[in-house]
């Protein structure tokens, strides 16, 4: 994997890049569609390449554990296992093990008990680097550990040493020069930690540098901080990701502050209850506003289902249960997201970033609050 910084917005932090991977180039800023289980929720590989993704994030811990990285390796690998021929990065687990109850952790790793039939799990960052290479991931996540907001400083400070050491055995155990790797920075909120955890993990060397411990519950403001002191100590010359993130503001916020990559699972869940996001906010078609409304959802998209569907007839799939809506909706809203990646670059191209991030969420809030306000 090849990263190649192509400019600098003129008046923030904002970068233009171009990943190269064996299986296709991605450009940055780019959010990524989250596929879990090697799936995104109610829709296909096709569907989810033709609204414009290039690359996908699938969790290695859930994997693992079902249906064991073993059997999609005999398979072919995680692309031919869910017919995804576009780049691929896979989570190490590290958030999903510590959010798990009873959960063991030392220097070594973590053990746990599945939460269906009980079964003891290990988890090292030599087993995390395994269970990825297996897998076939083009970008692969060191295992980290994660800590809950509030965090004290003394449980943050051991997590980031922790992390750091992991980190470096990940390293160790990477064999395999056609994956990409990439580091994790924690620290929770203490400026001092993440600073120290951004440059022990540079000088690593890895393909790439995440940022962790971010959309835990810490609010747009205290995240827009952190990553205001942390993202000054990332290298230039690798691409930064921030991970779990987020909501349209949240990404334009982490944008302009240098981040290249991100990925949420927010686009494609709120579909599945019905909100879509437009242009304008969002809006939830279960509503009886909608009931007879002939226009598309979002009136500014493009995407397969703004052009053949009506408002009212994804109200009635909804109300009626049927399935098909949670697909159309998907559909568009990783259009959206992907629409939206698309101008945040062409805003870049021409050194107006902050200008578009301003325009465009006076339209996309005051709008979205007018319309909660009537609904």
């Amino acid at each position: 994997m090849q990263f190649e910084l192509l400019k600098t917005d003129a008046g923030c932090a904002a970068r233009l890049g171009l990943l190269s991977t064996p299986r296709g180039d991605v450009e940055t800023p780019t959010f990524m569609p989250v596929g879990t289980q090697a799936t995104v929720k109610s829709a296909t590989p096709e569907q989810v390449a033709e609204s414009g993704a290039r690359i996908l994030l699938a969790n290695a811990y859930h994997l693992h554990l079902r249906p064991g990285e073993e059997i999609v390796a005999a398979q072919g690998g995680l692309h031919r296992f869910m017919n995804w021929p576009h780049p691929i990065i896979t989570d190490s687990g590290g958030y999903q093990v510590f959010s798990l109850p009873n959960v063991q952790v030392d220097d070594a790793g973590v053990r746990f008990r599945m939460e269906k039939g009980g079964q003891p799990v290990e988890l090292t960052p030599e087993k995390a680097i395994a269970i990825q290479q297996k897998l076939g991931a083009d970008v692969m996540m060191a295992f980290d550990e994660c800590v809950s907001y509030p965090a004290p400083y003394e449980a943050a400070k051991t997590a980031m040493e922790r992390t750091v050491d992991w980190a470096r055995r990940c390293r160790e155990s990477w064999t395999n020069p056609e994956q990409a790797l990439f580091g994790i920075v924690q620290g929770s909120t203490y400026p001092d930690l993440r600073r120290e955890c951004a440059e022990r993990i540079a000088e690593l060397e890895l393909s790439g540098i995440a940022v962790g411990g971010l959309s835990v519950g810490e609010g747009l403001d205290t995240m827009r901080e952190v990553l205001a002191f942390t993202v000054p100590h990332l290298p230039e010359d690798r691409p930064r990701y921030l991970m779990g993130v987020g909501l349209p503001e949240d990404i334009l916020a982490a944008v302009e502050l240098g981040i290249d990559m991100s990925d949420c699972v927010i686009p494609t869940k709120y579909a599945r209850t019905g909100v879509i996001f437009t242009q304008v906010g969002r809006l939830r078609v279960m509503n009886n506003d909608y009931r007879k409304d002939r226009f598309p959802p979002d009136t500014a998209c493009r995407c397969y289902t703004c052009e053949n569907y009506t408002r009212a007839y994804l109200h009635h799939l909804f109300h009626a249960g049927e399935i098909f809506g949670q697909t159309l909706a998907t559909i568009h809203n990783i259009a959206f997201y992907m629409n939206l990646m698309a101008d945040i670059r062409q805003a870049i191209r021409g050194d107006r970033f902050p200008a578009f991030k301003a325009e465009f969420l006076e339209r996309y809030l005051r709008e979205g609050k007018k319309r909660r306000r009537v609904g």
